[in-house]
């Protein structure tokens, strides 16, 4: 089976904070997953070097845009290195090879005649003398009354027109734009109303796509689906592949996603492979984001592969909602978020990794707080597993020279291992994570309390065959424990298999051989529960900063 993970791809304008790894992280889970399974797997992403986003902020600072998507390209996959992610292709949207294909792709639909000339209306500013892309216009969204960019309303999730914005101001200025006529091409998305409608009304869809993702996509099918720009006044990105009109860009929601298949091209490229088995009919796909990427995903991506003709569409939606932090809103603006950069300075990734896939937003708003975070790293992840794993091996290394003992599994342990993979892999496959960490974590409990009951620090006085029986099932469980937990907690999950000189990690209970133990060491460091009001301290210290920087500004 071929599957393909596309994860969405972050603007590289700024820091990645704790929302984006939360949206992020189940792509990671899912590739690592697959291929323990023995699956043939292409996970991809990159940043987004493109967007209006990267050129604001290269004006705040006075530099090139191409020095701030150098600089936050290098950190994005530095990040992602140490979290542990694992993708096959990690690239940026403004290399060459991306360029070439996405013009490709765009001649292609010209000339199927799905994309057409059309005479518009645009915002322009007088007064920096240009036409204004969509995120240089802020305004009041139309629907709900929320601030909101030319192109989307974050709090309802309407996808918007910078003309349909009340009160509209530049972002470069604050002064009111003016609307002129210009030409731009646009994509015949109305075209694709009934086979989308067909598609997403399927019975597998509604059984494999988040519900927020069906409910918003049924939204847009019912109010009907409106052709949109597929180019636009920008200074940077892909230039429209059509004589007198290289000025103009190709507009970042066509260009962007086309990236899924642009870094698949370049992963065969780079690795002397064929991409063609990922883009096949009988692909899976997973395409993991967060709740504001919804409809670039399941409606305008989905038209461009249709477009394209020949192309698998999405088979998994998995679209996280959002993350909160400390009971209120993630905002970048006001300094309210965690960074990923700071985050790695001083936790375990793993720690990070399990306590946003332990509270995931899968289905509703899920919050971040530090008392919660440290209190599930030393009971959970240092106080069962870590504990389980410290106290098995310690045992054995005192009492028999740090060799395994070699006995018969007990064959109700060996069955309850054999239903917790059939669980948990179900959970995965059918993005369940938050469910298939707790399927897993049952197991450690299970197993603590085992080991608790047979007491083998008695046992070993006692009856010393019971009690090397006893430590052989809890090695059994500890190292599929740690291979069940490989996908979630990648970094623990690895030094447990040298702990116990594992072969290679699969997706299949796996057997213990009798052998010398290699040096154990602490799976986790305890986590002293003063850093709370200190992290909060450096929460509010954000805050403030950012406070008086507008005061000055002011």
């Amino acid at each position: 089976m071929s599957i393909f993970i596309g994860g969405a791809w972050a603007y590289a304008n700024g820091s990645l904070h704790l929302g984006h790894i939360s949206s992020l992280l189940p792509g990671d889970i899912l590739a690592r997953y697959y291929r323990l399974k023995g699956e043939k797997v292409l996970y991809v992403s990159g940043s987004d070097c493109n967007g209006t986003p990267i050129t604001i902020r290269a004006k705040q600072e006075g530099v090139t845009p191409k020095e701030i998507a150098d600089r936050y390209h290098q950190e994005f996959e530095d990040c992602f290195s140490r979290l542990g992610f694992s993708y096959d292709t990690y690239t940026r949207t403004d290399s060459e090879h991306h360029h070439q294909l996405v013009q490709e792709i765009f001649l292609e639909l010209l000339e199927k005649g799905l994309i057409y000339k059309k005479e518009i209306e645009q915002s322009y500013c007088e007064y920096d003398k240009q036409f204004l892309p969509d995120r240089y216009v802020e305004g009041i969204c139309p629907h709900c009354g929320a601030k909101a960019r030319g192109d989307q309303c974050d709090y309802c999730s309407s996808v918007l027109e910078p003309l349909e914005l009340l009160d509209r101001k530049c972002k470069i200025c604050g002064n009111s734009p003016i609307t002129r006529l210009t030409e731009h091409f646009y994509f015949s998305l109305s075209a694709f109303q009934e086979e989308l409608k067909h598609y997403t009304s399927q019975a597998e869809i509604k059984k494999l796509w988040r519900d927020n993702a069906i409910s918003l996509t049924q939204r847009y099918l019912k109010e009907g689906l409106q052709d949109r720009a597929v180019s636009r006044d920008l200074p940077i990105g892909v230039s429209v592949p059509v004589e007198g009109y290289e000025d103009k860009k190709i507009y970042v929601w066509i260009e962007a996603v086309s990236g899924y298949y642009t870094a698949s091209s370049l992963w065969a490229q780079e690795n002397q492979q064929d991409h063609s088995a990922f883009w096949k009919a009988s692909t899976t796909a997973y395409y993991v984001h967060g709740k504001d990427n919804i409809p670039f995903h399941t409606i305008i991506w989905p038209a461009l592969l249709l477009g394209l003709g020949g192309k698998p569409l999405p088979t998994h939606i998995v679209s996280n909602e959002y993350l909160t932090l400390e009971k209120k809103k993630l905002s970048t603006s006001k300094n309210w978020a965690v960074w990923v950069p700071d985050l790695l300075k001083r936790y375990d990734p793993d720690s990070i990794r399990y306590f946003l896939t332990i509270n995931a937003p899968e289905s509703r708003d899920a919050d971040f707080s530090w008392k919660e975070f440290i209190y599930s790293h030393n009971n959970e992840l240092l106080g069962a597993y870590g504990n389980l794993v410290n106290r098995t091996l310690r045992f054995i290394e005192k009492s028999f020279d740090g060799r395994i003992p070699e006995q018969k599994i007990d064959s109700v342990i060996k069955e309850k291992v054999e239903t917790v993979y059939e669980k948990v892999g179900g959970c995965i496959e059918t993005a369940r994570f938050k469910q298939a960490l707790e399927k897993v974590f049952e197991l450690v409990r299970y197993s603590n309390k085992y080991f608790d009951e047979s007491k083998p620090w008695k046992q070993i006085h006692e009856e010393e065959l019971t009690c090397k029986e006893t430590l052989a099932n809890c090695v059994y469980l500890i190292a599929n424990l740690s291979q069940l937990l490989a996908p979630f907690l990648p970094f623990s999950s690895e030094k447990v298999r040298r702990f116990l000189g594992l072969p290679r990690f699969g997706w299949r209970p796996i057997h213990v051989e009798s052998k010398p133990l290699t040096p154990i060491q602490p799976l986790f460091e305890r986590i002293d529960p003063v850093k709370i009001e200190e992290e909060l301290e450096r929460l509010n210290q954000q805050l403030e900063l950012m406070v008086r920087k507008g005061r000055r500004l002011l």
